[in-house]
């Protein structure tokens, strides 16, 4: 699996704990996070994170902000990203099952290695399920995107 990496200044105390279990859970990285603990505004980070996914360079995300919160809101606006702020191994692997999230948010300042550990075990070993309650969910958001994209897109030419 290709996970693209990001963390800002807030998860950069935790970025190398990180990245050391995603190697050694075989995971090939793209990293776009913050190698210093200077301050780096997050939207531009959700940016290089969300094209590696959409443009299929990545399998999924995991971005690392102090709260998580930050990054989610960063990540969803981009069609096509399912980003999910997750603190509990439930949600972690569940948000992939049932929603087809593609990006794993975590708060630095919310958990540390050992609960990110198994957050992130969680999340690569899902998959999204083949029930069709589930996919026709997952369209019905696509279909949402592109109507609101299209309602934007009008506003703004006329």
């Amino acid at each position: 699996m290709i996970i693209a990496y990001a963390n800002d200044h807030s998860g950069y105390p935790m970025r190398e704990e990180v990245l050391k279990i995603l190697r050694e859970n075989n995971v090939e990285v793209i990293d776009h996070g913050s190698d210093t603990p200077n301050r780096v505004d997050f939207p531009d980070l959700a940016r290089l994170v969300c094209r590696s996914v959409l443009e299929k360079r990545a399998d999924r995300g995991i971005m690392l902000c102090g709260s998580g919160i930050g990054a989610a809101i960063g990540a969803n606006k981009f069609p096509g990203i399912r980003a999910g702020v997750c603190h509990d191994v439930h949600s972690a692997h569940q948000g992939v099952e049932h929603d087809n999230m593609n990006i794993l948010c975590l708060g630095a300042k919310i958990i540390g290695p050992w609960l990110a550990l198994d957050l992130i075990k969680a999340f690569l070993a899902a998959e999204f399920s083949d029930d069709a309650y589930f996919r026709n969910r997952d369209a019905q958001l696509a279909r949402l995107e592109l109507e609101i994209s299209r309602e934007l897109y009008e506003r703004h030419a006329t």
